[in-house]
């Protein structure tokens, strides 16, 4: 691929999405323009068309690559609260390194559906003893929760990041979710 005659070296869709992310961050998905981001970038605004073809595939671009930094439980011999716990945690981290990006990522939960994310969702489930059946409708319950509670936390409900409220939300669906395991389906 050829280099831009202002800039010196080639893109690539990497850098696109990469700079897009920190203009997002400084600035918000709304003031995100292909013109802006080649002004950053250095670049002719139609050099960035032989990567991505318009601003929703750069936006789906910047979010995967944010999802794809989520760090996710291992699949080890780890209890699946710890493992539900971590989960947790990597989706919060998402959410307060990216509070600018995280709701249009959340309005779009395809996005959110990324396979790592719905797999490592999948084994904690079953080790919860939550019904094969029942995991997809769980794995959407636990998406509601976990967005409710992180949009209230990025959008000021707590005066700033509260571990502890974290905690107890997460303790809540680990109580929940127990029910699976020793009854073998919800408490209801």
């Amino acid at each position: 691929m050829a280099a831009s005659a202002r800039r010196g070296s080639p893109l690539s869709s990497r850098e696109i999405y990469g700079e897009a992310l920190r203009l997002i961050d400084e600035r918000g998905v709304e003031a995100l323009s292909m013109r802006k981001l080649a002004a950053e970038l250095d670049v002719n605004p139609m050099s960035l068309y032989h990567h991505v073809p318009n601003k929703e595939a750069l936006l789906e671009g910047v979010c995967d690559l944010v999802i794809s930094g989520i760090e996710l439980p291992a699949d080890d011999a780890a209890p699946w609260q710890e493992q539900l716990k971590a989960l947790g945690v990597g989706l919060r981290a998402i959410a307060l390194a990216h509070p600018a990006l995280y709701p249009y990522l959340v309005s779009r939960p395809r996005l959110m559906r990324h396979d790592t994310v719905w797999e490592a969702q999948n084994r904690v489930l079953a080790a919860a003893g939550v019904p094969e059946e029942r995991r997809p409708r769980i794995r959407n319950v636990l998406f509601a929760f976990t967005t409710g509670f992180l949009l209230t936390e990025i959008n000021g409900v707590f005066p700033e990041p509260d571990d502890e409220a974290f905690d107890e939300a997460v303790d809540l669906i680990i109580n929940g979710l127990s029910a699976y395991g020793s009854c073998g389906e919800s408490g209801a």
